[in-house]
């Protein structure tokens, strides 16, 4: 069974620098342009962190089986708008972990969690090209809300 244990605070500085590379070079492996991504970058750096910190809401777990760590997942409470949505940012299983259903463990421990502190629906984003992703989301029963598409010209 999946479990989810709150990442060590001298742990986090270095996975969120990993992060936030490599949430990077999926957005740009998605198409959009690198200026684009690194503002969105700063964006969410500017409104979910104060001092390097997580805002009130944030949380950061390490995705554990058998008392070993197997991947990281950011949750967040919904906005004062919406606290019946929690959302995602982040789910990663480590790469030699992969293809072993610790990815649907993972996503049915953030149901469990968000459920049991009073959400209503668990929202998420994926890259288009992501393709595994895509189909385990679609397998746990989630919804497709938009699609954004582009196509290069020009070029």
């Amino acid at each position: 069974m999946i479990t989810l244990v709150e990442k060590k605070s001298e742990d986090r500085a270095k996975w969120f620098e990993h992060m936030w590379a490599d949430y990077r070079e999926s957005m740009v492996g998605a198409g959009a342009r690198a200026e684009s991504a690194d503002q969105n970058i700063r964006g969410h750096q500017e409104r979910l962190f104060v001092g390097g910190e997580l805002v009130a809401g944030q949380y950061l777990y390490d995705i554990v089986e058998a008392g070993r760590a197997v991947g990281t997942m950011w949750i967040a409470q919904g906005p004062e708008s919406d606290p019946g949505t929690w959302f995602i940012y982040d789910i990663v299983i480590d790469e030699d972990q992969r293809g072993r259903g610790l990815g649907r463990g993972a996503m049915e421990a953030a149901e469990r969690l968000a459920g049991d502190a009073g959400a209503t629906r668990l929202s998420l984003n994926v890259f288009g090209p992501n393709t595994v992703a895509r189909a385990l989301y679609e397998s746990l029963g989630y919804s497709v809300m938009a699609t954004s598409m582009f196509k290069a010209i020009g070029d």
